[in-house]
């Protein structure tokens, strides 16, 4: 694509940030209105493309909507403001360099405060001890309460040795460059040090905003003169056994030929600075450490543009860092070397440090221990814990994935979509998963001539039955039973339309002429999966790979949430009756209890987590086993099933899971239990002339079989030579049976309990026993519901022939129906925009017309996220992550979206997110803590052609830990 113009809009609830074209016009503001989810943070991102003029062909637009509520607002306006660091360091033997700019040396053995402040009800103290050889051998961070301790080389968090990365939901360790780095989620504050034999050379505070609190401590408080002997007096942390020095020094040669390098980056305060050099060398000249850190300190302040910058190692004979494996030191480089796993890593110019990199042109290889550095394009795939090399494949049931430098590139998926409808919960076509919100009768999939139906039993969340009508057949599906009318089927029936077959003891297969493909589990409990080779309507979706119209209702229009799309689809009135929480303690804790087995990354499910998150199954098996009518342990197997079964279909096995789970299955007579078996040439009527179950693209399933050398015989596996022959007429012996069909027809007789009198708004009394009338399609609401099977007449008050009552209670013609969506009422010809349509009510049905649709990605509460493709799931990490990024393998891009939770003083609760968007690499936004701070590259301004401009909207806050 050619001429490709890009516009940015980022709103906020906190702050308006709109970015504009270079030709100077705005993109226009997303019209959705979102309210705050769990009282904490939304944010929300709109990703559409369009058609324009000559002059634009092509246009891309990203939009992202930002809603923050923060538990620590006070209700002032948000600020923008340029990003400004402040440093407190303290280095060799104590030096120190508060916030305000300054330093002073120290000499003490005793623990002092370095910073101590509290900021949005966090307390934070930071303090720190030097041992007799001038470094620091212990320091002491305690931030809201969590303590972390610095010392021998070990980091301890809460009295516990941590390894890197550490990731806590109020902080996080990792490395960073030669250095390690913690950095809070509560305050806008990082603690970078450099650990060497013997202590801790080097101490650094970072503030990234300046804050309106009372501060003490050797820090001082920044834009504050604050008095030397006054700070370090507040300070001290007096013990008996430490001491206070005074400084003592003397001229050092070292010393002066180094500062006479960096004249012309301290100019007049090269005395000062040579002070504090002698000072701190003073009794410490065989210490490199010590003697080092300083000089590094003085020439990091000069900058890489300083005459010392390239020459400071060789006067003063301090020698580079060596570095592991392949990797080479640089005095300024990559803080997060690339690697692998993340060659392009989004980073600013401010995170350029001391560091050990891989040489030009390769990157860290990651998933091997060494320090090995690669060309990207050789680097390593990992899947489910085990590398692969480029060119390496890996396949299941479904796709097949290459291995090319790092990345995966995988086929589309080729298994036909399946709907499953397992319990009250139903995963569409598409990949949505609900729950149905009543124990009721529903149409799950249907066309012009065949519809499904299911029913649920009115004690608990489970299936009583499934229907297929089929052309003039009709198939029901009980527990351990399937009929066609009211002749059972045990075996097989056969049809010009179906086939319908048993294929094990739980399972019972149904194909059609024209590529419907139906497998009913009827024991223990009744689920249906189904998979179809076209769009059709239901509570199953229509099978278009796209989520965001699967909970199209019966009357056309697109609903937002599962009940009024599920309740269209019932058939007759249903009553919202299924819970969607625990209700019973005990059962609570026997579900949470045994469910967690499918999360346990060691357990019998774990070779399939890969493959298939376990999160949702889990969630499912807590709902279903603790709502439970019956047998506990029976309503945890069938649930525990659903997972592997879904593992099953991708090929993967998980071994004897129902022994690890005690959920083993009985079989009757002399049946065997199969996790693998098909019903094709297992049984006595397969022998007597071809099997039409095979040669079927079906999947082997569990159950009780026969096992080989044995055939199915009315229940008992017996071998070839006892089986009798089976044809048309029947078998033989004993010979052909004769069947005959009675037809029975149950009369129901209705009585009449109004009056033409008793009637109003011009309905009329309908006497069923006199003139039958199918009463169930007499209301506007009606002409859009599935029907039933049979007429339904109830003697009453209804609307004359050919009017409907519509939605007021009125009687109106067809033309004039209402209809309903979102639980509001809408006349015939009013419209409604939704799902990216446009539609009108017209006889009681929703017209719609499709409109050009941007996609939406949002993300609120505890890790709740919704793909640009409406996929939902669930992830709460305490690290950084990108959300969106237009960098892509070839590494250009013009933006980067990244969030970070930020916790409450729950730490089970995310309070808000700190958001950082990079545009174009030459500005970087970050809201956070109630601000929006931007971050320029150097020698880029904001006052020509600008990116983006800011407007402050309003704010929500909440208060109190």
């Amino acid at each position: 694509m050619t001429n490709i113009n890009k516009d940015f809009l980022v709103h906020a609830t906190l702050a308006e940030l709109f970015f504009g074209r270079r030709d100077g016009v705005v993109a226009h503001v997303f019209g959705h209105i979102y309210k705050p989810c769990d009282g904490l943070l939304n944010l929300h991102m709109v990703a559409s493309g369009a058609s324009g003029g000559s002059m634009n062909p092509q246009r891309w637009m990203l939009v992202v909507c930002f809603s923050l509520a923060s538990v620590f607002g006070t209700g002032e306006s948000v600020t923008t403001a340029e990003t400004q660091t402040y440093t407190c360091t303290t280095f060799g033997s104590g030096v120190v360099q508060p916030f305000n700019g300054s330093a002073f040396y120290v000499h003490s053995n005793c623990p002092f405060i370095f910073t101590r402040f509290t900021h949005n009800r966090v307390k934070c103290d930071v303090t720190v001890r030097r041992g007799d050889n001038g470094l620091l051998v212990q320091v002491e961070i305690i931030i809201n309460k969590v303590r972390t301790v610095l010392q021998n080389g070990s980091i301890l968090v809460e009295k516990k040795s941590v390894s890197l990365p550490y990731d806590h939901t109020y902080q996080h360790i990792f490395h960073y460059g030669l250095y390690t780095r913690l950095r809070s989620s509560l305050l806008p504050l990082s603690v970078t040090w450099h650990d060497v034999p013997g202590g801790i050379d080097s101490l650094r505070v970072d503030l990234e905003q300046e804050l309106n609190t009372d501060m003490m401590g050797l820090c001082g408080k920044h834009g504050a003169s604050g008095n030397k002997q006054q700070l370090i007096s507040e300070s001290v942390l007096s013990e008996d056994t430490c001491q206070i020095r005074d400084p003592i020094f003397t001229v050092n040669q070292e010393c002066r030929e180094f500062f006479s390098y960096t004249l012309d980056c301290l100019q007049a305060r090269t005395p000062f600075y040579m002070q504090l050099c002698e000072e701190n060398i003073y009794g410490y000249e065989l210490n490199e450490h010590i003697v080092c850190a300083f000089f590094k300190e003085i020439v990091l302040q000069c900058g890489n543009n300083s005459y010392a910058w390239n020459i400071w190692r060789y006067v003063t004979r301090c020698a580079e860092p060596t570095c592991p494996g392949d990797l080479v030191y640089v005095e300024q480089g990559a803080a997060f070397i690339p690697s692998c796993s993340n060659p392009n890593p989004r980073f600013s110019n401010q995170d350029m440090t001391s560091s050990c990199v891989c040489p030009k042109g390769e990157v860290l290889n990651d998933h091997l221990d060494g320090f090995q550095c690669v060309v990207e394009s050789s680097c390593p795939c990992v899947f489910a814990g085990r590398s692969y090399l480029t060119g390496d494949i890996r396949s299941t049931k479904c796709q097949s994935c290459v291995c090319d430098g790092g990345r995966w590139l995988c086929s589309e998926n080729f298994c036909p979509p399946r709907c499953l409808i397992e319990g009250q919960f139903v995963t569409t076509f598409d990949g949505k998963q609900y729950a149905v919100p009543g124990k009721c009768a529903y149409v799950a999939l249907q066309d012009l001539d065949w519809t499904i139906k299911i029913e649920f039993s009115e004690k608990e969340a489970s299936l009583k039955a499934v229907t297929l009508q089929l052309y003039q057949e009709t198939f029901t599906f009980e527990h351990n039973m399937v009929k066609t009318g009211d002749e059972e089927i045990t075996e097989l029936h056969q049809s010009d339309h179906v086939l319908v077959f048993w294929q094990s003891s739980m399972y019972v297969q149904i194909y059609t002429s024209f590529g419907l493909k139906i497998q009913v589990q009827v024991s223990p409990e009744i689920q249906i999966y189904i998979t179809s080779p076209k769009n059709h309507t239901g509570l199953c979706g229509n099978s278009n790979n796209d989520t965001t119209d699967d909970f199209t209702t019966s009357s056309g229009i697109i609903e937002n949430s599962a009940q009024p799309f599920a309740l269209s689809w019932s058939l007759g009135s249903c009553a919202v009756n299924i819970p969607n929480s625990c209700i019973n303690t005990d059962n609570e804790i026997f579900a949470d209890d045994k469910c967690s087995v499918l999360n346990n990354p060691a357990g019998i499910f774990a070779k399939c987590h890969g493959h298939i998150p376990p999160e949702q199954y889990h969630t499912a098996c807590v709902q279903r086993t603790c709502n439970c009518g019956g047998n506990l342990q029976q309503c945890l197997c069938v649930s525990l099933g659903s997972y592997a079964k879904a593992c099953r279909s991708l090929g993967v096995e998980l071994g004897d899971w129902r022994k690890s789970t005690n959920c083993t299955l009985k079989c009757q007579k002399n049946q065997e239990f199969f996790y693998d078996i098909r019903a094709c040439n297992r049984t006595c009527r397969s022998l007597s002339g071809r099997d039409p179950r095979c040669g079927l693209e079906d999947a082997p399933v569990e159950g009780c079989g026969c096992p080989e050398g044995t055939h199915l015989n009315q229940g008992t596996c017996t071998p070839k030579s006892e089986c009798s022959c089976h044809h048309h007429g029947g078998t033989t012996p004993p010979g052909p049976v004769m069947f005959s069909i009675t037809e029975h027809i149950k009369l129901r007789t209705l009585t009449c309990s109004c009056f033409v009198s008793g009637c109003r708004n011009g309905k009329v009394c309908v006497h069923c026993s006199e003139y039958l009338v199918n009463t169930a399609q007499k209301t506007c609401d009606s002409l859009s519901k599935p029907l039933g099977t049979n007429t339904t007449c109830e003697s009453g008050c209804y609307c004359p022939h050919d009017q409907y009552e519509d939605h007021h209670g009125n009687c109106v013609s067809r033309d004039n129906c209402t209809c309903v969506y979102s639980g509001q009422v809408f006349s015939a010809g009013q419209h409604v925009k939704t799902n990216c349509k446009t539609c009108f009510c017209g006889s009681g049905q929703w017209h719609c017309k499709d409109e050009p649709c941007p996609g939406t990605c949002q993300v609120y509460g505890n890790g709740h996220y919704q793909t640009f493709d409406s996929k939902w799931y669930r992830f709460d990490g305490h690290c950084q992550y990108t959300l969106v990024e237009d960098y892509c393998a070839d590494g250009n891009g013009s933006f980067s979206l990244r969030v970070e939770s930020v916790p409450c003083c729950d730490e089970a609760l995310t309070c808000s997110r700190s958001i950082i968007l990079d545009l174009q690499g030459e500005v970087t936004l970050t809201l956070s803590d109630m601000m929006v701070t931007k971050r320029l590259k150097k020698a880029w301004t904001l006052q020509e052609d600008p990116l983006y401009t800011t407007h402050t909207s309003f704010l929500l806050a909440f208060h109190g830990c």
